[in-house]
């Protein structure tokens, strides 16, 4: 019985990760497009109700910054000074394919805290997006390593949609 519940509620957990995922992409979508006014109503919305998926909180609190700046028609120099600043700032610029100067900005974080496993999760879709493969799966291995929760993230990043059916990619990812 303890084990029938106990997969239960990681399947709620999933779906429920699922649905985060979703809404989330839904509004980055309007980013993208340059709707900032849609994007930030939807990224409102998914940080009212996605509270528990810290990563996807976090990128999502970033893109509301970006969106309502842009909605302003301000736009402001950028001062990076923590980890989370390059990181964050990285994402970002990984998103806009600036991929180069994502790699330098994830490169600073993870000397300021080479021990974080998110900087090098990231640094794992960057060299994948960037279509270095084997570096991406070397990266994606050491992410996981560090932090079990990559191995489901890994699983449902589009961006390692190139990487599905590698057999290293799904060996690295496979669920135990």
């Amino acid at each position: 019985m303890r084990g029938d519940c106990e997969l239960k509620e990681e399947r709620t957990k999933k779906d429920e990760y699922q649905r985060a995922l979703s809404v989330y992409g839904e509004a980055l979508k309007e980013f993208r497009k340059g709707k900032y006014e849609k994007a930030s109503e939807m990224l409102k919305n998914f940080l009212e109700k996605h509270t528990s998926e810290k990563e996807l909180v976090d990128r999502a609190r970033l893109y509301l910054a970006i969106s309502e700046e842009r909605v302003k028609e301000s736009p402001e120099a950028v001062h990076l000074k923590t980890f989370e600043d390059y990181y964050q700032y990285g994402v970002y610029k990984m998103n806009n394919a600036e991929f180069e100067e994502a790699l330098k900005l994830f490169e600073k974080a993870s000397k300021m805290n080479p021990d974080e496993s998110k900087i090098v999760y990231v640094m794992s879709v960057l060299y994948c997006l960037m279509g270095q493969y084997e570096t991406s799966l070397d990266y994606l291995k050491r992410a996981i390593q560090m932090n079990k929760f990559f191995r489901v993230l890994a699983q449902n990043e589009t961006d390692f949609e190139p990487l599905w059916e590698d057999k290293k990619f799904k060996l690295i990812t496979r669920m135990t």
